[in-house]
């Protein structure tokens, strides 16, 4: 079943900078955003707590979800929106931490794990090649094919993760994704981040 609404789930840069909390309000004054997600790959605990107290604010500012990446007690502690697990065995470990706070689960292509972690608790499972941004040269967008697959039959929302833009979108969107996770073509838009956020929800839109 298509989703009547699909709405857009931007991932932060993963190298922190002190302006991109300027950037990120640029972005969410360009439309609606559901969720921002916080890579923070390999960062320690000090820059975690620092990149959640700065971008925070305007997360709040704008209703946007913040949801970090992994470290289910830090997101707690921080007083973030929820989790994104690249790991779908911590899905009920997650869960038990978590509490009522968001958990999403990163599955690749396969659709048993995808499965599991609706099972165990997730409030949302994403679909799509898994890399840390910036996006490889040869990334594509996830299938179409599994979103479809997963909207037809399960109840929990799916995210479509991976090198999606305005000019791809539109398979993904009609296959039924209820959020498009999108990060480089919104930071790296040379008319930025404002207008790469409009110019994506038009183009989910008119699919």
């Amino acid at each position: 079943m298509i989703s009547p609404h699909c709405r857009l789930y931007l991932v932060a840069p993963p190298l922190w900078s002190a302006g991109f909390p300027a950037t990120l309000a640029a972005a969410l004054a360009g439309g609606d955003v559901a969720a921002l997600l916080l890579p923070m790959d390999g960062a320690d605990t000090a820059a975690v707590r620092a990149a959640v107290a700065a971008v925070r604010p305007v997360t709040e500012a704008h209703d946007v979800a913040l949801i970090l990446q992994g470290a289910p007690a830090l997101a707690v502690a921080t007083g973030c929106d929820g989790v994104h697990l690249i790991d779908p065995d911590g899905t009920k470990a997650a869960r038990r931490t978590l509490g009522d706070r968001q958990l999403g689960v990163f599955c690749g292509a396969s659709r048993d794990q995808a499965m599991r972690a609706g099972e165990d608790g997730a409030d949302y499972v994403a679909f799509g090649p898994y890399f840390t941004p910036p996006a490889p040269a040869a990334a594509a967008p996830p299938d179409a094919e599994l979103i479809a697959w997963w909207s037809a039959l399960m109840e929990v929302p799916v995210v479509a993760a991976g090198a999606i833009d305005a000019g791809n979108c539109a398979a993904l969107v009609r296959a039924g994704a209820d959020f498009l996770a999108v990060g480089d073509a919104i930071w790296d838009s040379p008319g930025g981040a404002g207008a790469a956020v409009r110019a994506m929800i038009d183009a989910m839109k008119a699919a």
